[in-house]
């Protein structure tokens, strides 16, 4: 029950709020809503070429209030009210929700959730690029229960490959499209148990090196796992913490260079400046480290060093574009999750507007036509924001009023649990007395963790591209790898595919098919 206190200072501040003056005339609207019924019924005609470039952007801890948060920052920076902004991915003609628990957790982790969406099978929290007869840290446990995933199919089918991640690269989401890992955690072999290592498996940064080659572009951050313990960091060199991992020797780095073909142009850099002076036309292999563990926080990256996201994205479309069959290029948004997981609202959020802000810059370097872009999320937060805030209202700003039992203020924005639960003096913070504005401040939690958690309810799929249309309702999560390949025409997905066995692939156009014939049963 809403008390009387309450619903005056509501009524009061929702009164008072701003409304753009056209929204007060009922045409406004009306009009509005027509042009998006035209916009839709234009959906009718279907696009079921074939899709030579897949491209999927994965907003990690991306859930629907972050996105809608993430939409009014974007609109606010631009010094709009920010309700009324379009992200990129609101424009996307087709949406789906996607069921993202484990095979062994209702509220699943970045791990499991990669190996649906990029291997096509659910599996148990914790691991990757495995079925779920793989237990989580049992090492022997993997052998026999690898899958592979969609960046395999693409580079097996002739396709230019790419990974762009914020996060290391060995992380977990970028690591499912190579990996074959019983833990998440294994970045190195320094991070291995001796078991594990006693029976044979490698660790993820080994595996980067090893089990797909020749991926053309390799982007994000990760450098001390690729470097033998305590070599010394290129960027950072007094910081201990910044120092090579690998207790087997391996220089990962230069097994890379050895790797590829000497006719080929393969190049490392590991700062923003060494990336930006490369001529794409003349890379055919690409690996950026651009820091030594995950890359910095969009709101702290340095200009000089750190590329962004976009940036980045830019540069691994120049090298892949360049294939005559197409390519699959990976980008995670993967800071979202940890700007969460600190409870630093702000963080997150502005590393949600940057990869909105790279999936603009794909759509402007490629076509509908021919390319299908996914974009979507591992899993949720609890983070949400509310308490009647009035139209642009800052979205890290306060509630309207005060609390009705303890009479103090509190921001919109909170989270379920995570480390702003704080308590003054028997009592819950104040946060007038604190800078709630700030880059890191930790927004309140109604329970204390040292780390944010997960959410379990479903999270948002945008499409558009060929056969986008097959992203529709309510799905499971492993579902998306496989439309995006029925879509191109790899891995198991070829039945449909009128050019199958002739060698060649197919130009944009060549599968136009009868709806009867999209029968996903090629696809399991």
């Amino acid at each position: 029950m809403i008390s009387p206190f309450s619903v005056l200072a509501i009524g009061t501040c929702l009164t008072n709020s701003f409304v753009p003056e056209k929204e007060r005339d009922p045409s406004y609207w009306r009009q509005q809503a027509q042009e998006t019924l035209k916009n839709a019924l234009k959906l009718q005609k279907l696009n079921t070429n074939v899709a030579k470039n897949v491209i999927m952007f994965l907003g990690d801890g991306m859930g629907v209030s972050t996105v809608t948060a993430a939409r009014i920052l974007k609109g606010q920076l631009h010094h709009n009210t920010g309700e009324e902004t379009r992200l990129e991915m609101d424009k996307f003609p087709f949406v789906a929700l996607s069921k993202t628990y484990n095979t062994n957790a209702q509220v699943p982790d970045s791990a499991g959730t990669a190996t649906a969406y990029l291997c096509g099978v659910k599996a148990n929290e914790g691991t990757v690029g495995v079925s779920a007869a793989t237990e989580r840290t049992r090492c022997n446990t993997t052998q026999g229960n690898e899958v592979t995933s969609i960046l395999r199919w693409a580079k097996d089918a002739g396709k230019s490959v790419g990974i762009v991640t914020t996060t290391r690269v060995n992380h977990a989401t970028p690591s499912a499209a190579y990996a074959h890992s019983a833990d998440r955690d294994w970045y190195s072999d320094n991070e291995m148990p001796p078991e594990a290592l006693s029976q044979g498996c490698k660790d993820i940064a080994y595996q980067l090196m090893h089990n797909i080659k020749d991926i053309d572009v390799i982007m994000g951050g990760g450098r001390k796992y690729m470097y033998p313990k305590n070599r010394t960091d290129v960027e950072y060199e007094l910081d201990e913490k910044a120092r090579g991992t690998r207790l087997d020797g391996l220089d990962l780095i230069s097994i890379w260079k050895s790797f590829k073909p000497r006719h080929k142009h393969s190049h490392y850099v590991w700062n923003r400046t060494e990336l930006l002076a490369l001529d794409p036309s003349r890379v055919d292999y690409l690996l950026g480290l651009f820091e030594p563990g995950d890359m910095q926080y969009e709101l702290n990256r340095n200009n000089l060093t750190d590329p962004s996201l976009s940036e980045m994205v830019e540069v691994a479309l120049r090298i892949l574009t360049k294939n005559l069959k197409g390519f699959f290029l990976l980008v995670e948004g993967g800071r979202i999750d940890h700007g969460h997981h600190e409870g630093k609202a702000k963080q997150a959020l502005h590393e949600a507007v940057e990869m909105d802000q790279a999936i603009g810059k794909a759509g402007a370097m490629t076509s509908q036509k021919d390319t299908l872009t996914v974009v979507t999320a591992d899993h949720s937060h609890v983070f949400t924001f509310g308490g009647y805030t009035p139209r642009g209202n800052s979205i890290f700003g306060l509630a309207p009023m005060v609390s009705d039992t303890d009479k103090k203020p509190f921001t919109a924005i909170l989270y379920g649990n995570g480390p702003g639960y704080k308590v003054v003096d028997g009592e819950r913070e104040n946060v007038s007395m604190v800078d709630y504005a700030h880059n890191n401040y930790q927004a309140q939690s109604a329970v204390p963790l040292r780390h944010e958690t997960h959410g379990g309810e479903d999270v948002a799929v945008f499409a558009k591209g060929p056969m986008a249309h097959l992203l529709h309702g309510v799905h499971e999560q492993n579902y998306i790898p496989h439309v995006m390949a029925y879509a191109s025409c790899i891995g198991a997905n070829l039945d449909h595919c009128a050019w199958a066995g002739s060698g060649s692939a197919p130009s944009p156009g060549a599968l136009l098919l009868p709806l009867a014939v999209l029968s996903l049963r090629t696809l399991f």
